[in-house]
């Protein structure tokens, strides 16, 4: 990763005996450590109600990273020790605001026995209610002020369970911080194939120049799941799909395939086209919601000979719950750009593979011979977010012979293919972005509160109709989300997770 080291600060992380930081937010400081791209000094302090002495944290980071991160062949012995060394701990319960004082104390100590700055990041990797509140102790206690230094706070997702709390939660913040201050992270816009989007668009003039409704026939966005809720019951089932995948990681992925180009690639710039399109989104009327709109729940099944509970029967689930664990959406973006081109969104669990892609259908040739030969299928530009990071795109060639059959080939490049280059993980790159103050790939308030906008009215007629379709566990979904396109005389694209033998990304 070519990158900037950022300047020396202290990083401030809540929650840090927690899943979040020991399965990400540690392996990604590895991470850049490795790749000496942290400060110098680099100091951590990691901030939760779990009671470590600094000795006893580090010793729980370094079983972590044994755990999460591979031991590499050039590796030093000691590398892993020295990097926990910049580890430091303070038990703190985090919905007392009257123990705040106490971290403040502690941030002037590190500072002055280490000679930093008073530049503070805090990363907010709590339960959603703490994010309400963590801010307001924070600047209770001075250490939002920017006077002395540079002070940013990261919040995760969920950014509100509707588009009231999302609003609620936002003027909270914003009475403390200010909004170059606030960071909220969706790790779905720090992955390497999001950030590909805009590159392969701009960057290339033989996509730029298509990609509108004149060459566009429609835009498909897929995020699939093999697992069921696993743990994550408890969670899930107050949240569902739609909030958990829809409202903010599918939505931001459709905004960055659709944007107008950036005047420049900044925060503000991406921003503000990012945002066009979101509050472009056209509102579904009643009946566009009844027909364009398809929830569901996995049932049981069998996959690969063993037997998958259905999702009303996982541990903590609530009796009788209506939570759909799949969701379709047909949509359409009122811009010049998009006119008429449906985007149609999906995402669920229990799924026949993890994967996550957006898909662009070209309309087929008007050529009045080549139109019509059999075989000759419209072009298709598939960008793979994850896994097997990489773009795919299919069209026509001669069938060896006489005649003119046309045959569909695929032209693929696959990032592993670029042996030397790393591909980072989202966590280190909105990690490092944010101590930079790069605010480019996170969400903003407004971009927020416009996702919620659209989505809010759905979730409102899916509680009042209370139609939930069902699908064994292992398929592609309800028949239902099938006919949503097949009306409009198209299919959904059924993505494999393996490699075919010849390297493309294969289609079943």
């Amino acid at each position: 990763m070519s990158a900037t080291v950022p300047v020396p600060h202290v990083l401030v992380i809540f929650g840090a005996s927690g899943d979040l930081a020991r399965r990400k937010l540690f392996p990604a400081l590895f991470s850049l450590h490795r790749q000496h791209l942290l400060p110098l000094p680099f100091v951590m302090l990691g901030v939760g109600r779990t009671p470590f002495t600094d000795e006893q944290f580090r010793d729980e980071m370094r079983a972590c990273l044994s755990r999460f991160v591979p031991v590499r062949a050039d590796e030093h012995p000691q590398e892993r020790l020295c990097f926990v060394q910049c580890f430091s701990y303070l038990t703190l319960s985090t919905g007392n605001g009257a123990d705040y004082g106490r971290l403040a104390e502690r941030l002037r100590d590190i500072q002055t026995r280490r000679n930093l700055p008073a530049n503070v990041v805090f990363y907010l990797s709590t339960p959603p209610a703490l994010s309400r509140h963590i801010p307001g102790y924070l600047a209770e206690n001075g250490l939002h002020d920017e006077a002395d230094g540079f002070k940013r706070l990261i919040i995760e997702k969920p950014f509100g369970h509707d588009g009231a709390s999302a609003r609620e939660l936002h003027d909270t913040l914003r009475r403390r911080f200010a909004d170059h201050q606030i960071f909220r992270i969706d790790h779905y816009l720090g992955k390497e194939t999001v950030q590909n989007l805009v590159v392969l668009r701009f960057a290339n003039v033989l996509f730029d120049a298509v990609w509108d409704y004149r060459y566009v026939d429609a835009v498909e966005i897929t995020a699939s799941e093999s697992l069921g809720v696993e743990n994550r019951a408890g969670y899930f089932d107050g949240i569902g799909i739609v909030r958990d995948m829809i409202q903010n990681h599918l939505l931001h992925v459709l905004a960055m395939t659709a944007m107008d180009p950036p005047q420049q690639f900044d925060a503000a710039c991406v921003h503000a086209e990012t945002l066009k399109v979101l509050r472009g989104l056209r509102p579904l009327t009643r009946d566009e919601m009844a027909r364009d709109v398809v929830f569901g729940q996995y049932t049981a099944s069998r996959i690969g000979g063993e037997t998958v509970a259905a999702y009303a029967d996982e541990p903590g689930v609530a009796p009788g719950s209506r939570t759909e664990t799949y969701a379709a959406i047909k949509l359409f973006i009122n811009h010049s750009r998009w006119h008429n081109v449906p985007f149609y969104v999906r995402a669920g669990k229990r799924l026949p593979t993890r994967v996550t892609e957006v898909v662009l259908h070209f309309k087929r040739s008007p050529h009045p011979v080549f139109g019509a030969v059999p075989g000759a299928l419209p072009n298709k530009l598939v960008m793979r977010i994850q896994p097997d990071e990489g773009v795919l795109m299919t069209f026509g060639m001669k069938e060896p012979g006489a005649g003119f059959q046309v045959k569909n080939v695929n032209m693929n490049f696959h990032y592993k293919d670029l042996a030397a280059t790393a591909i980072p993980d989202a966590y280190e790159r909105l990690l490092l972005d944010c101590m930079n103050g790069d605010a480019t790939l996170y969400a903003s308030g407004d971009a927020v509160e416009a996702c919620w906008a659209f989505i809010d009215p759905i979730l409102r007629h899916h509680a009042q109709s209370g139609r939930l379709f069902e699908y064994p566990a292992g398929t592609w979904g309800p028949a239902e989300a099938e006919a949503l396109l097949a009306r409009d005389g198209r299919a959904w694209r059924y993505p494999c997770k393996a490699l075919s033998d010849d390297g493309a990304i294969c289609e079943l």
